[in-house]
Parts: structure tokens; sequence; C-alpha cells
């Protein structure tokens, strides 16, 4: 998963068929060329390869994956390719070896590989699906809080009308066949197109369980894989829903703590006093929403939204001041990140689209709304801040299609080359869900945590130790003979 969608509120997540499905040729070289111009940037180049849509029948219907690739300059150090993923799942991964570049990944790596970016099956100028949902129909990527069962009921409704949308829309037909394992074995057929024996992986969020499902089904193609605030071995299902809770409430101190110190906002001059002002606001805001229509539910899902990232604290605060004193609420900077332009010709609501076809294709989500009605006030009483959020019903629970296939159950067979990279205090994907991925990895995954909030590590947060170990083992190989901690540095 990637940072949630922002509402418009505020200004506008098998092994065993490997071989059964195997293609029946192996593709050609990549043809390199420009890139589309929305993606375009210095150094990179694209191409496109047309992989099968039911790999069950490799010779039947295809659909093109958009493939980018930033190459080593550096002959004398160019090891082999290093794929990335950007999370989501549905984010658009084209650009994302530029971004990294410029987002200071260290020359060492740039040099050791050539970066390969992917638009996933489904996403972006790969052929993309769409539900025709607008922003309005389903606002957000993360379920909404729910205060009672009655709240769940008309969710359920809501949500119901979602996946109708999907089932009838007019990429329908491709809706069984966006999962997980099938993105997988398409970055395989990219392996083979590159002309490499084995690949290296970096992915982020959501790209954890991709990069940890590839390296199930593809073993001995993995050289060495880097995944960074894991969402856990069973990807973003239920489970991972229902953790959001969790990961509010461990990531939330830091907010508590920065606005406290800060009594220009008048929010309260302890964390606890703060804390305390969340409760009063959300019941508030519950009974009476705001001139400019924050409810309740806005403010908590904009409350945990703001929690992924320390820039986004300040803004936080402010929208907090100015539902505590009746002001207008200021417009963020960003609102609608993850949506296309027109121009692009990717279906508007491509990224929420094709998130739900992955999420509700790769896991078999309770159906009974009497089930996340029990578990909204289990998970409420718990987790009072926003477990009643991650608990609530979402379009997975009517969704138009059954799994095509169980789930790949990610084992501890195959090499020692996974390194995992975890925030303590990450809201999105909380420190159990990638406890549990390093306990299914076994002897074949490092686990290092870095003592900071805030969703993913490398290259973003600043932690010195846990960068300089990613990269260390992207270069070399080199991983902690050991899980290791790295301890919290100095903003």
């Amino acid at each position: 998963m990637r940072r949630p969608v922002l509402t418009v509120l505020v200004a506008a997540v098998v092994a065993t068929l490997t071989t059964a499905g195997a293609p029946a040729t192996t593709p050609g070289p990549l043809s390199w060329g420009p890139c589309p111009a929305d993606v375009a940037k210095p150094g990179l180049e694209c191409a496109t390869l047309d992989v099968p849509l039911d790999y069950r029948d490799p010779d039947g219907q295809t659909i093109t994956i958009a493939v980018s690739r930033l190459a080593s300059t550096n002959p004398e150090k160019r090891r082999g390719v290093l794929l990335t993923n950007t999370g989501g799942p549905g984010g658009a991964g084209l650009d994302f070896p530029a971004l990294l570049r410029d987002g200071g990944m260290p020359q060492d790596v740039l040099d050791s590989y050539d970066v390969i970016g992917i638009d996933p099956r489904g996403v972006g100028h790969s052929t993309p699906v769409t539900c025709d949902l607008t922003l309005a129909e389903h606002p957000t990527n993360i379920p909404m809080f729910a205060r009672n069962a009655a709240d769940v009921e008309d969710e359920a409704k809501r949500v119901a009308g979602v996946a109708e949308k999907c089932g009838s829309s007019a990429t329908a037909p491709l809706l069984p066949h966006i999962t997980t394992a099938n993105t997988a074995r398409d970055m395989d057929r990219i392996r083979e197109a590159l002309g490499e024996s084995k690949v290296s992986y970096f992915g982020i969020s959501y790209g954890t369980y991709l990069g940890s499902v590839y390296t199930t089904m593809f073993p001995h193609r993995s050289d060495r894989f880097l995944v960074d605030s894991a969402t856990g071995p069973g990807g973003w299902d239920a489970s991972l829903a229902r953790m959001f809770g969790q990961g509010f409430e461990g990531r939330f101190p830091d907010f508590a703590e920065f606005a406290a110190a800060r009594p220009e906002y008048g929010l309260g001059e302890t964390p606890e006093q703060v804390t305390a002002k969340y409760f009063e606001l959300a019941a508030r805001l519950d009974a009476t929403p705001s001139p400019d229509g924050y409810n309740g539910q806005a403010f908590r899902f904009v409350t945990f939204s703001s929690l992924y990232y320390d820039r986004n604290l300040p803004q936080l605060a402010e929208t907090w001041r100015a539902l505590d004193t009746g002001n207008p609420v200021p417009v963020p900077e960003s609102g609608a990140g993850e949506q296309p332009s027109a121009a692009t010709g990717v279906p508007a609501d491509n990224y929420l689209a094709s998130q739900l076809h992955v999420i509700c294709n790769d896991s078999d989500w309770p159906e009974d709304v009497r089930t996340y009605q029990r578990n909204v006030a289990i998970d409420g009483f718990r987790r009072p801040m926003f477990g009643a959020a991650g608990a609530n019903i979402t379009p997975c629970a009517f969704w138009p299609s059954e799994p095509v296939e169980p789930p790949v159950e990610i084992t501890d067979e195959g090499p020692s080359n996974v390194l995992i990279l975890q925030n303590l205090r990450d809201p999105a994907t909380p420190l159990a869900g990638a406890r549990e991925l390093r306990k299914a990895f076994g002897n074949r995954a490092r686990m290092v945590t870095a003592d900071q909030g805030g969703h993913l590590a490398y290259l973003v947060m600043g932690n010195q130790c846990a960068n300089d170990i990613a990269t260390k083992f992207l270069v070399t190989g080199e991983r902690p003979q050991h899980d290791l901690a790295c301890g919290a540095e100095p903003a």
C-alpha cells in the first residue's frame, strides 16, 4: 500500500501453478524507446511486453505490460537488474527508477543495476482496468470508521454498489486475473525478456508482498530482495486491514508529542491532552459536522493518512486547530496524487480500481455483514482510535468473482536472500505484520527495524543505520548475521 488516496472531503491498498502455467514461448528482447510523456524523465527509457492474461492458457488472450529502465552507466560495476514496485497495490511504477535516483538512491546502487520500473498488470500504461467509479462513489482505499452496527450496514450498501460496478465495467473480463501471483509471473516474463537468469528486487509497502510472492514462486531466479515496510505474509487481506487500528495507536504518540511541544496549535500541553482532544473532536464532528463538511469519519481518516510521514504533521495540526476553532480547514498540498490526468488515456479511477482488483482477488474475504459488525464492535473496543475503521466492510465482501487460485504461501524454502526493513511505528504496515513475514521466511530473511515512526524507511526517514544496511545489501549482498535494531536518530 502506498499513501491512502485522500477523499474529496479533503480536496480531492500458487506456486503449484508456476510450472503448470508456464508460457509456451520465451519472450523476445525488449525494444527500448521514449517513455510516455507523463512519465518521461532524463535517462529513462521504456518498452512494452505482451503476457498471457491467464497463465493457465498461455497461448490465449494477452495483455500489455509497460516497463521502464534506468540503465547503469558503469559497465565495470553493473551486476544485473533491480526490479522495483511502488506499492499500492495499484501504484504505477514507470517513473519510479528516476524518482529513486532523484530522491537520493546511492550511486553505488545505480552503478550496480539497471533499475527497472513496471506498471503492473491492470495499472497505468499497462493494460488498465476500471470500475467506472467517481471519487464520490469510492473516495478512499482505507475502510471508513464505523461507530456501530448500523454504520456497517449502511457502508455495506455503498460498497456492494462499488463491487457491482467493477463487475459490469468495460474491463470486467480481465477482473479475475488481476492478482499478485499473476503479477509475479509477469515479472518473471520481464526477467526472461531482459535476458537475465536472476533478478534483484526493491519493493515498498504492498510491494513487499509482491516481492515475497515472486521469490516464493521463483526462489532460484531471485538474487537480492529488499522489502521495505512489510504487509505481512498474506498481503492486504482482512487481517492486515484490521491492523490499521494497531498501526494508528502505535504511531499517534509521535503526533501527540509534536503537537504538545507547539502550544501555538492549542491542542494540549501534554501528549495525553492531545490524545483527549482527538476523542473530543471526533465525537463533536460525529454529532455536528463542520461548516466545510468534515464529519467524524473524515476527521479520523485524515488523521490516519497524515500519520504516514513526518512532513504531514504540521498540516495535520493546522487541520485540528481549524476544526477545534470553527475556522475553514486548510487545503492540503496534494489531494489526488494517484488519479491520472485524462491526457494519459488511463481511466480516472484506475488506482482505486486496480487496487480493488488485487486486494479482492488475492484472498477470500468474509461475505457476511454480521462478521464485520462483530469485528467492528471488537476492534472498536480494543483499538478505540481507529480499530472500527480497519474492521469495517469493503467491496471485497461483495466481489463478483471468487479467487482463481489459493494464496501463495510464503515459506522458508529457497536461498537466504531477503532483507526486511521496517519502522517500529508504521501506521499502515505495522511492525506486527513484518514480524509475521519474518517468521514465514525463516532463515531466508533478516529483519532490520528502525526506531522511528511513519511509513517507509529506506531513503525516506533518514535513519542512516537502516539506509547503510540496505545499501550494503543491494551492492554487496551482505546482510546482518542476525536481526538488527537501528536506534532513533536526530531529526
